[in-house]
């Protein structure tokens, strides 16, 4: 005798899909949950690791800029020192300068003349006086530019003013400060022989 399923086959094929979909569709989405969650995961990590990378180099951005303003204070220190110390040098270089200057001014003087004011800015002189006669200003001026620690004397103004017993000479005149260096230096760059092309 033939066996009839009365079941209803088709409908228990359904269910059976049925179960079969939801069950993989649920398998799914807990696959792409895990997914979605590791992804999230691993992104913030990233993002933290990047961040704490950040930070530290922040931190080390600090130090060096803490560094680079204390090299900018040595080195102003430095300038200060080196631009002291320049000064100092050069107020030793010039300390006896200025004691060859007052006796020179003294050893050029001709007999008949006598200075009243002496001004120095640099090493340009103004000297202010008076003579008896033209012709001492004019050896003044001759010993002034034979000196070794003068140079360059130049007649600003000379003024005679007589009256009944003498007649006396109101000068001014310019002058450089020199050394017996600085002649040797002029002296020998003027007797250099000009090159043959």
């Amino acid at each position: 005798m033939a066996r009839i399923n009365l079941l209803p086959w088709r409908q228990a094929q359904r269910r059976e899909q049925q179960r079969e979909f939801v069950s993989i569709t649920g398998f799914s989405a807990m696959l792409t949950g895990i997914l979605v969650l590791y992804v999230h995961i691993h992104v913030n990590g990233m993002i933290e690791y990047q961040e704490r990378r950040n930070q530290y180099l922040e931190n080390e951005i600090k130090v060096l800029d803490d560094k680079i303003k204390d090299i900018k204070q040595l080195e102003s220190t430095k300038k200060a020192l080196l631009d002291r110390m320049n000064v100092i040098n050069s107020l030793q270089a010039t300390r006896p300068g200025i004691v060859h200057l007052f006796d020179e001014l003294v050893r050029t003087l001709p007999e008949g003349t006598y200075l009243t004011s002496v001004k120095q800015n640099g090493a340009d002189l103004t000297l202010t006086g008076r003579a008896e006669s033209n012709a001492r200003v004019s050896a003044y001026m001759r010993k002034i530019d034979a000196s070794e620690w003068l140079a360059n004397s130049r007649l600003d103004v000379i003024e005679t003013k007589e009256d009944k017993v003498t007649r006396i000479s109101d000068f001014t005149l310019q002058a450089q400060q020199s050394s017996p260096n600085a002649k040797k230096k002029t002296a020998g760059a003027a007797a250099e022989p000009e090159p043959q092309s």
